[in-house]
């Protein structure tokens, strides 16, 4: 029972079946990039304490569950995402005992806490890496992937490693050990060894660690890149070329590692080994680059017991060419199709996760949207609604609820991300225009969304006493948490609405959904229906006014559920205005 005397959504009885559902199917999830969240303790990056601070911010948004980025022990090579010891907190972001205060706390308020799972790859530095390396008769030698040159070249020559697969961070994935002549994998940077799945002796350290986290308080895991820890080996251990495959926004992956073919065994082995019995209270997803429609019904399926929802990457690889560096406009109708697929293809099996932003991505509301001062506003809460009314469950990432922008970069030395000053280095020694490369990563770089979180008017945006690790965006002043808590036509304030109406009404969390004029390309529009209950949702995605009722006569009549504008009798939709429309049953 609610305080002002209503049922709870999550106890109120419903015709729809929706209380037999998975809890996560009305949840909304919100993404925690500790070093730029806040800061506590005035060293410029932020951390646990400062979370703990903001932890009031959530509650008014009304998320259930606080996915956090790495707080291991690391090097910090990725920020974080290159782990040396599992089962700590890196000084940098506090302690073990904070980390069991924000469980608490979290738990205390009704949400969850997901932490992210990094298990493709450990640190160089980690203690599993440093016994592998120190002998090819170590125990721990095969816990990764070493391998001798190619046949007939010597280590270390141009071409000598033993297959062509190109990193995610640009270059080889294979990097030479001059003591023992061989070379161990690396997807992503050198100092981020892949770990060698197939031995069984890897699997259950990494079951026993997750098992860990979970007796501790933990409920669940965002798992990434997890669809790359099966490679293809042959009879005698070997890997061999392969051919590139697209579907990345990493980049291009290859067929030899992803969703290799023994993926599925081992996430079905690691459900049974960790979250068997415990399941239904907590959340598993698996961050899976390349992963197909077909292949999220596998990963997703119920009775299959692998994992609850993926996050794939076809639509945020939509306005790629070649690779993320090069980016072309986005067509609607390509968005729409992509959307189209995967809500068609796991309507009955499985389950879609929703995004827009998350670290690895440039800020949406500049990249899908129009972060001009006259359309910022409405363009943020038109992709917010558009998003949040499609079946799955929503991720906000720190900052996407306030309409936080790209920073506008001026210099390479403003960036301070390994992939983008790998790709610098690599595209520049090739040949191409320093200048064309930088207006690249001022585009696609994953900086931009690691700026501060924007707190505050205030010098550092709220964020830190310090110096920020990475520089605020001067938007701050006028794009900031403070201004927005209090006005109920800011973004802030719509994100509110659009979560509580995943909470209130079933059709949103449960609804099918039916896409409407696929080939328009500045209105996407599209139906949710359940038990008796529909909503149209319509948004306009241009800056050209469209007339609704000529578009979408059944719009006509309809009441207003939520809208992101002013309310107007018109029949016009305007610039980047979003209606969600309650049909006539």
């Amino acid at each position: 029972m609610r305080a002002d005397g209503g049922m709870d959504p999550a106890t109120a009885p419903s015709p729809t079946g929706a209380e037999s559902a998975p809890w996560w199917t009305r949840a909304v999830v919100y993404q925690v990039y500790p070093r730029s969240f806040m800061d506590s303790d005035g060293d410029g990056i932020g951390d646990l304490g400062g979370i703990l601070q903001r932890l009031d911010h959530l509650t008014d948004l009304g998320v259930d569950v606080l996915w956090l980025s790495p707080v291991y022990p690391s090097p910090q090579a990725d920020n974080g995402y290159d782990i040396s010891d599992y089962t700590d907190i890196d000084p940098l972001f506090g302690s073990l005992a904070q980390l069991d205060e924000l469980i608490a706390a979290l738990h205390a308020r009704g949400m969850k806490l997901v932490m992210d799972l990094v298990v493709n790859h450990t640190s160089d530095a980690h203690p599993w890496f440093l016994e592998s390396k120190s002998s090819k008769d170590s125990p721990k030698r095969d816990w990764y992937w070493w391998r001798p040159p190619r046949d007939g070249m010597a280590a270390g020559d141009p071409g000598a490693e033993p297959t062509n697969w190109q990193s995610f961070f640009s270059g080889p994935t294979w990097t030479l050990d001059e003591a023992s002549g061989e070379y161990y994998l690396h997807l992503f940077d050198r100092r981020q060894p892949d770990l060698n799945w197939e031995n069984p002796q890897v699997r259950h350290a990494v079951y026993e660690m997750m098992r860990w986290w979970l007796d501790r308080g933990v409920d669940g895991f965002r798992m990434d890149v997890i669809n790359m820890i099966s490679k293809a080996v042959g009879p005698a251990g070997e890997l061999h070329d392969g051919p590139p495959i697209p579907g990345s926004a990493l980049g291009s992956g290859y067929a030899s590692f992803i969703c290799g073919p023994r993926i599925h065994e081992f996430l079905q082995e690691m459900h049974r080994e960790v979250f068997a019995g415990r399941s239904e209270a907590l959340l598993t997803v698996g961050e899976m680059p390349g992963v197909t429609v077909e292949q999220a019904r596998q990963f997703t399926d119920p009775a299959r017991a692998e994992v609850d929802m993926v996050f794939q990457f076809e639509h945020v690889g939509l306005d790629h060419g070649t690779s993320k560096w090069e980016v072309h406009p986005l067509r609607m109708r390509d968005l729409k199709a992509s959307f189209g697929r995967w809500q068609t293809g796991l309507a009955d099996v499985g389950w879609n996760s929703l995004y827009w932003d998350n670290h690895d991505q440039p800020r949406a509301v500049s990249r899908f949207g129009d972060d001009s001062p006259q359309y910022r506003r409405d363009s943020a809460t038109c992709l917010a609604t558009l998003l949040h009314l499609h079946r799955g469950t929503p991720y906000v990432y720190q900052g996407q609820e306030l309409g936080m922008a790209n920073y506008p970069f001026t210099s390479l030395e403003e960036f301070a991300d390994v992939e983008s000053l790998n790709h610098h280095v690599h595209a520049v020694s090739a040949g191409h225009d320093p200048a064309e490369v930088l207006a690249a990563l001022r585009t696609s770089s994953r900086d931009n969304a690691r700026t501060p979180v924007q707190w505050d008017a205030s010098p550092n945006a709220g964020f830190t006493t310090g110096r920020p690790w990475l520089a605020v965006n001067p938007d701050h002043v006028e794009w900031n948490a403070a201004a927005q808590r209090e006005d109920q036509t800011s973004v802030f304030a719509h994100y509110r609405r659009l979560i509580a109406l995943r909470h209130d009404d079933p059709v949103v969390a449960l609804g099918d959904f039916h896409l409407l004029v696929p080939e328009h390309d500045e209105v996407y529009a599209f139906t949710r229906s359940l038990a008796g209950s529909a909503l149209l949702v319509v948004c306009n995605v241009s800056r050209t006014p469209h007339d609704l009722a000529a578009l979408l006569p059944e719009s006509v009549g309809a009441e207003l559920v939520l809208g992101n504008l002013p309310e107007d009798d018109t029949a016009q939709l305007r610039p980047w205005e979003a209606r969600v429309l309650r049909l006539p049953t």
